[in-house]
């Protein structure tokens, strides 16, 4: 595979090398002489001013263009602050390098007169820059996702995350308002990329407005401008797409109807397919957004996990394609402002789905004196209901102030079923997980002078969880002889219940120093009730000791943290202090016990700017962490068909040490940009197990074993070549740990696992017909015992568009999975198509959206661990080819 990506490098050269293109360059420079930097240089059509290229120009002034076309062109200059200017130039077949050095005139414009400029592609204002849509969209944009990916400096992750450089966005806001929060795939991978007039990427964004220019800083947020006609109307679109004759007649329904006023905004969304798509990506970012150490995320970071979990879901691998669904959702969202002072935003997001997987598994054990194979069959049916809405109300008392409430509940309901044939036998399972959740947060806000503000944060957060599992095979002979059992039940009620209140202030001197100083409050109380039924048909027998639990588990945190930013020059200083009194309370059953402890978490850092394109930053910090209710509670719980677990059945607090060094070569925005990255942590006390593994069960205890190492280090590489109009980003990683367990009464076994990464993609950026986008990732897995699991896994793409015509344009995808632990079957091959026809611009347009292509009916994959390897089969949705149509209204 490296061969033939070579290959497809190479010829990429030679075509670039053997095709002959005109060059225009020069400086730009005011009327005194000086050079101006970030002009723009744009290159437009004479017949119909459409746009072929731009660029802008460098600290000294210097730009230069290589177009791919001939013909009349209108070569034109502005920068702010200056008089624009206009060429034209002839652009001929023959090779011929254009010298064109520029003077602006100084524009001084009158406050009182009128003035109306011509628009620039890229513009930027503080901390706003600004993307004229048109200027990078190439007219087969279906939702905002595909036109984002043609934004310079905005990388699109395969699951729709977008990320600036290496950060992701915080949101992405319609006209200056937000609806999803974290959940913006919801809106990016569905709302039509037509009506978007520009794309403002907000730096140094603050969730807050009234902590600009007060906080610390470094997020980035998404803002899309609409066109004029696009607002204060009803406007949307339907998408209708079926294929009768695939094995299953598959079908993908979607409509938007939506209206941004500048009072009021709604937006409205149905999605109906069974073609694996997954509209919404993670729910969990809408439903529970995480903000980590930022202003007012006062129990953020507080969620109920549950135990039981069904999944059959493949790692490393497009999950859309092993995803057999039925999905029916609706999402229904609506901002008012009614006052200046007042906005009210409603949010309503309902899903059905029914999602089928299919998997086939050889598990091969090896430790500890146990060898065995086992084999699996399993078909898994999930059936889920989500049900989420959401109220927030902000009120501006006075230009200063601010109170923001907000509320969420959610209800939900998982029933999963599954029918398994493990080692010839056959059975079946059973998990009921109905799910409620209940989330009330307000924020007081009052920035009582220019650089100083005090946030108030209280929460209150209730969610419960029971679940009733049941498998109608009982495998549990040698734990429980002389028992006329053939099936188990085992049911567990989860509630979690949390109360929180921080008083936070921030101090920013004159001298841009920050302090930061918080005092709180957090309660959170945790129920863990379980049950474990031998059954003989549905007749219970017993309910064996140690495989009950009634837990009540609560933790009270009074804590006061105090942070400050030292600038001194280009170099920060930050220090970080954060006291800590618990008191852990446990009941289990009528036993009570308590403890409190007090300590310190510390910590320090470097932020060295070197200079504008140079960035190192040095932190090392201590850390202790408080166990969970999953952590500690008594007895055994079964989780899976054949395995129990149970936590310590005492209190733990682990002590962790970490340091972390980042470097940044350039900015996100150049044309070479690099980031590099190391991280060593030093667990002075770990969770770990101790487990007793037979062939058809496991009992997994959970201990506290002292040192562990864990070390990663990341690099990547992102570089615009010119020669080629391409960009080409290279990622490395590398991660090591090691830990000790035991099993089956073993002595102490020590575990080494290291990981190796690398990767390249290489996209073009051509002025033609045709756009290429190829990349490959290699993963080498290493577990090392007493014996030594090694191999390498690859996967492999390579995406061609064609822009044939101004109506039809056509995408052709190919993917390639390569497992190196497979001896036979091992490589995998898929290949999609889009094609796209518009009938009436803006209006009608027909698509053909082909998946699986080869119609490849199956996969398999490998891994490894600390105990063996194991095999396992998915079953792939078959090959089939919708024709949809689209119309906007």
């Amino acid at each position: 595979m490296i061969k033939k990506i070579r290959y497809y490098i190479l010829l990429t050269v030679l075509i670039s090398s053997l095709t002959c293109y005109s060059q225009i360059q020069g400086t730009i420079i005011d009327a005194g002489g000086k050079p101006i930097q970030s002009a723009t240089v744009i290159l437009k059509k004479t017949i119909d001013s459409s746009f072929v290229s731009y660029t802008r120009s460098d600290a000294e002034g210097f730009y230069s263009l290589k177009p791919k076309k001939t013909g009349n062109f209108l070569l034109s200059f502005s920068s702010l602050g200056h008089a624009k200017k206009t060429y034209p130039i002839v652009l001929s077949e023959v090779k011929e390098d254009i010298k064109l050095d520029i003077v602006l005139k100084d524009e001084i414009v009158s406050l009182d007169e009128v003035v109306v400029s011509a628009e620039l592609d890229i513009t930027q204002k503080k901390d706003t820059i600004s993307f004229n849509a048109k200027a990078f969209a190439q007219g087969n944009e279906e939702v905002v996702e595909d036109l984002l990916k043609k934004i310079p400096g905005l990388n699109i992750d395969t699951d729709g995350t977008i990320k600036i450089g290496d950060r992701e966005v915080e949101k992405v806001m319609v006209d200056g308002d937000d609806f999803f929060e974290r959940g913006y795939k919801l809106l990016t991978k569905n709302m039509p990329a037509q009506p978007i007039d520009k794309i403002e990427l907000l730096q140094n964004y603050s969730n807050n407005h009234l902590l600009k220019d007060v906080e610390e800083s470094e997020r980035v947020a998404l803002n899309l401008k609409l066109n004029d006609d696009a607002k204060r109307i009803w406007f949307g679109n339907v998408t209708l797409g079926y294929d009768p004759s695939a094995s299953k007649d598959r079908y993908d329904v979607k409509g938007n109807l939506m209206n941004f006023g500048k009072k009021n905004k709604y937006y409205f969304l149905t999605i109906l397919n069974n073609i694996g798509f997954d509209a919404t990506g993670d729910i969990n970012h809408l439903i529970r957004p995480l903000r980590f150490d930022q202003p007012a995320s006062l129990g953020d970071d507080q969620s109920l996990n549950s135990l039981i979990n069904l999944s059959a879901r493949p790692k490393n691998f497009n999950k859309n394609r092993t995803t057999f669904n039925n999905a029916e959702m609706a999402s229904l969202n609506a901002i008012f402002n009614p006052t200046e002072k007042l906005k009210i935003k409603a949010l309503g997001f309902f899903n059905w789905d029914e999602l089928d997987f299919f998997r086939n598994k050889i598990e091969k054990i090896n430790v500890a004196n146990e060898n065995f194979t086992n084999t699996e069959d399993y078909t898994l049916k999930d059936s889920q209901r989500i049900g989420f809405v959401k109220g927030e109300i902000t009120y501006n008392l006075s230009k200063n102030q601010q109170l923001e409430s907000i509320v969420k509940y959610e209800n939900a309901n998982f029933n999963t079923r599954s029918d398994l044939i493990f080692n010839n036998s056959t059975s079946s399972e059973q998990l009921e997980k109905p799910l409620e959740l209940i989330d009330q947060k307000t924020t007081y806000t009052n920035r009582f002078k220019n650089n100083k503000a005090l946030l108030i944060t209280g929460r209150f957060i209730k969610e419960k969880t029971p679940q009733t599992y049941q498998v109608n095979q009982f495998l549990f002979e040698e734990l429980f002889p002389n028992t006329t059992a053939n099936n188990v039940e085992q049911t567990l009620d989860q509630e979690m219940m949390f109360l929180g209140i921080e008083a936070h202030i921030l101090d920013r001197k004159k001298s841009k120093n920050l302090f930061e100083f918080k005092a709180g409050n957090t309660f959170r109380k945790d129920k863990l009730n379980s049950n474990f039924s031998l059954l003989e048909d549905r007749t219970s027998l017993n309910r064996p000791e140690g495989y009950q639990n009634n837990s009540s588990y609560s933790v009270n945190d009074l804590y006061v943290k105090g942070k400050y930013h030292y600038k001194l020059n280009n170099i920060t200083f930050i220090g970080n202090l954060g006291l800590h009194q618990l008191f852990n309370r446990q009941v289990e059953y009528d036993q009570i016990e308590t403890q409190q402890q007090l300590f310190i978490n510390p910590s320090a850092g470097i932020d060295y700017k070197i200079d504008k394109n140079n960035r190192v930053k040095i932190s090392y910090a201590q850390n202790r962490t408080n166990a969970t209710v999953l952590d500690i509670y008594s007895n055994f719980v079964l989780t899976g068909f054949r395995n129990f677990n149970r936590g310590t059945g005492e209190f733990n607090q682990l002590d962790a040490s970490a340091f972390l060094l980042d470097y940044r070569l350039g900015n996100w925005s150049d044309r070479f940009f690099a980031t590099t990255s190391f991280t060593y942590t030093k667990n002075h006390d770990f969770f770990s197990t101790n487990t007793l593994l037979t062939q058809n069960f496991s009992q997994t205890n959970k201990i506290v074993i002292k040192d562990r190492e864990a070390l990663n280090a990341n690099a990547s590489l992102d570089f615009f070549i010119k020669k080629l109009s391409s960009n080409i980003k290279v990622n490395l990683g590398y991660s090591k740990s090691e830990f000790t367990n035991f099993v089956n009464n073993s002595q102490l076994r020590q575990v080494l696992s290291a990981n190796y990464q690398y990767g390249f993609e290489l996209r073009s950026a051509f002025d033609s017909f045709f756009d290429f986008n190829i990349g490959g990732k290699w993963l080498v897995n290493n577990i090392e015992t007493v014996v030594k699991n090694e191999f390498t896994d690859n996967v492999s793409f390579i995406d061609l568009n064609f822009y044939l015509s101004k109506e039809l344009d056509m995408d052709l995808q190919g993917e390639r999975y390569h497992f190196g632990n497979l001896q036979t079957d091992n490589t995998y091959y898929f290949l999609d198509l889009n094609a796209r026809y518009t009938i009436k611009k803006n209006k009608i347009v027909l698509m053909l959206s082909g998946k699986n292509l080869l119609n490849t009916k199956t996969f398999r994959n490998t891994s490894i661990s600390d105990i063996g390897s194991s095999t396992t089969e998915y079953r792939i949705l078959p090959r089939y080819a919708l024709l949809k149509l689209s119309y906007r209204f």
